[in-house]
């Protein structure tokens, strides 16, 4: 009898259920755990999705049940935390944007409205992307979930994965976390390849100011006129503004609060979890996976080509006076590539301050790759 029950305590540990492609996952897990908290890449949205894929790839924790149907409140103690937090998951990334916005300043962009179209070259990637996957067999609802990782937007890219793809989703969202925590590795080599020095040295003028009507005016002519032409954008662009608008207006400084750190913390917490946990071994190791990692740096690459080559075309327009280096921040990596832009320009001319001219293209970008996925979900969504 006590042989008997050692040996079935034996047999349930989760050591004698762990297959071989969990136990990868587990790895990539730990891995992705140390480059967030030694390496600092990202750590606020690296720590809880490598957690929450370490906690789902675990045998025997039931924590995560991929495709779980709840269709009643006595399942939801049946379905694992994990499961319950992915069943969140629609509505997430649009009360990400809401922090966001309440988080951002556009005035660098209304300061230089040219530099919305650097945030249109740098969504570049995101369409080479699109038609590298249609090349290599994937659909048309899987390129556009493949290629919006080009736009450096985690919140975007889950939002159009988990309409257009959603068994893509724990791939999509692994590559697009992991590039946006990797910007200040991928963007340099791409900048300089592409930029002579003296381009790189160029000071520009400092932005003229911004009044608080003009900051006011923004969100809601934005809002207006971007859903007007894709009402796709709604849950995206209407948050992002929203936010932003509460950050502005001057009578809202409670919400405002609330939503750029209580909420959006929280959210993140919850979206983490639940994107990590559904990138499962069985599911998450297959040859699609690997295609889309590479695609992934492909797009990425080719948003930051993009935005330095537009910069590079309107420097010689306005006659020398934009420095190339700011286009590269047109991916919506906020403000992570706006920080690399400045750092290499500051590497080559030291009294050069670009941050604020970035934060323009920057902006520009969250703006770009939202539109960017609605144009998408407005073509391919209904197939």
């Amino acid at each position: 009898m006590l042989l008997e029950t050692i040996t079935k305590f034996m047999g349930d540990m989760g050591i004698a259920n762990l297959d071989y492609k969990s136990g990868i996952m587990i790895v990539v897990a730990l891995f992705l755990l140390y480059l967030a908290i030694k390496k600092g890449f990202e750590p606020l949205l690296l720590i809880p999705i490598a957690f929450g894929m370490l906690l789902s790839n675990l045998p025997g924790s039931g924590i995560f049940i991929n495709h779980a149907v709840i269709t009643s409140s006595e399942q939801l103690s049946d379905a694992g935390l994990l499961t319950i937090f992915y069943i969140l998951k629609p509505i997430l990334p649009s009360l990400i944007f809401l922090g966001v916005g309440a988080m951002t300043d556009f005035g660098p962009l209304i300061a230089n409205p040219k530099s919305l179209l650097l945030g249109a070259a740098a969504q570049l990637g995101i369409f080479l992307a699109f038609f590298a996957a249609i090349f290599l067999g994937f659909n048309a609802q899987e390129a556009s979930s493949i290629g919006i990782i080009g736009g450096a937007d985690g919140p975007t890219a889950l939002y159009l994965t988990q309409k257009l793809a959603p068994a893509l989703l724990g791939a999509v969202a692994v590559a697009a976390y992991s590039y946006m925590a990797l910007v200040p590795v991928i963007q340099p080599p791409i900048m300089k390849l592409l930029t002579t020095k003296k381009e790189r040295m160029i000071k520009m003028e400092q932005l003229r100011p911004v009044s608080q009507r003009e900051k006011i005016l923004f969100p809601i002519a934005v809002t207006v006129i971007v859903i007007l032409l894709l009402q796709a954008a709604a849950p995206l662009i209407g948050m992002l503004m929203l936010g932003n608008l509460f950050k502005e207006c001057g009578r809202t400084l409670r919400l405002s609060d609330t939503a750029a750190n209580a909420m959006i913390n929280m959210v993140t917490i919850l979206l983490g979890l639940a994107v990590g946990a559904s990138a499962q071994g069985p599911s998450f190791l297959v040859k699609e996976t690997l295609l889309i990692i590479v695609l992934g740096v492909f797009a990425f690459a080719g948003g930051t080509a993009g935005g330095v080559l537009l910069a590079k075309l309107m420097n010689v327009i306005t006659g020398g006076k934009i420095n190339p280096l700011i286009g590269s921040a047109g991916v919506s990596a906020v403000p992570m590539a706006a920080r690399v832009s400045q750092k290499v320009g500051q590497a080559e001319n030291p009294s050069n301050f670009l941050l604020m001219h970035a934060m323009g293209p920057n902006v520009a970008g969250v703006i770009g790759s939202a539109v960017a996925a609605a144009v998408m979900l407005s073509m391919f969504g209904g197939q």
